[in-house]
């Protein structure tokens, strides 16, 4: 379908205005057309089918399996445990990292670790740890709030994230979400959504991964709260 976009800025207005009658109903008539001729979206009917079960889950390990689903679906990795300590062991011991920076949430015992280090000195880490205060079944979507995840910049530089989220914090939905994020009336002044290792696009369309954040992402759902 070919689309024709007018913007509505001052300069286009201008142009415009400099047109004649003709030329400026050329233009109007065959965006008309296109819009006419365009394939009626369905995509509500599809995520009105999709929302439908979500709503069936019969229960909150359906919940957390579908946020697991989705998690990897996007190329992350999801562990679900009742012992997170051992959980974050185990990846650590896999990947074994030289540092690792942990954010202020994040309480561990037995593992070396620096906690919230300056901005300048993040990018010398390999592995950055932190919470999660909800999570996105339907996406597999991490939601970070800075007022309670203040070092934010441990989930976004290191090669390698791992995020601990408590399994009553995955909610079905966005919508689901949002009411979550106001606290005594107001949103906190940074929210970071992450689904996925960083994905970049260059002009050409070529994606990469790791660019401008993690290359990976481990999730553990912390099934003991």
């Amino acid at each position: 379908m070919d689309v024709i976009c007018v913007q509505s800025s001052p300069a286009v207005f201008t142009t415009f205005g400099l047109m004649s009658n003709e030329a400026r109903e050329t233009i109007l008539g065959s965006i008309r057309s296109h819009l006419a001729a365009s394939v009626p979206f369905d995509g509500f009917e599809q995520h009105s089918e999709h929302s439908q079960s979500l709503i069936n889950l019969s229960s909150n390990s359906d919940l957390i399996e579908l946020f697991k689903q989705s998690v990897e679906s996007v190329d992350g990795h999801c562990v679900i445990a009742t012992d997170v300590t051992d959980a974050l062991k185990q990846i650590i011991t896999d990947l074994a990292p030289r540092r690792i920076a942990i954010s202020d949430q994040v309480h561990l015992e037995g593992i070396e670790v620096a906690v919230a280090p300056n901005a300048h000195d993040i990018f010398s880490f390999d592995v950055g740890i932190s919470t999660a205060q909800a999570a996105i079944a339907e996406t597999g979507t991490l939601v970070l709030d800075s007022a309670a995840e203040r070092h934010r910049l441990v989930s976004l530089v290191p090669p390698v994230h791992i995020a601990i989220i408590s399994a009553s914090k995955i909610h079905e939905t966005l919508g689901e979400v949002l009411p979550l994020l106001r606290s005594a009336g107001e949103i906190s002044p940074t929210v970071t959504f992450i689904t996925g290792p960083s994905r970049t696009a260059d002009i050409e369309l070529t994606l990469a991964i790791g660019v401008h954040g993690p290359q990976q992402l481990y999730v553990i759902v912390d099934q003991s709260t």
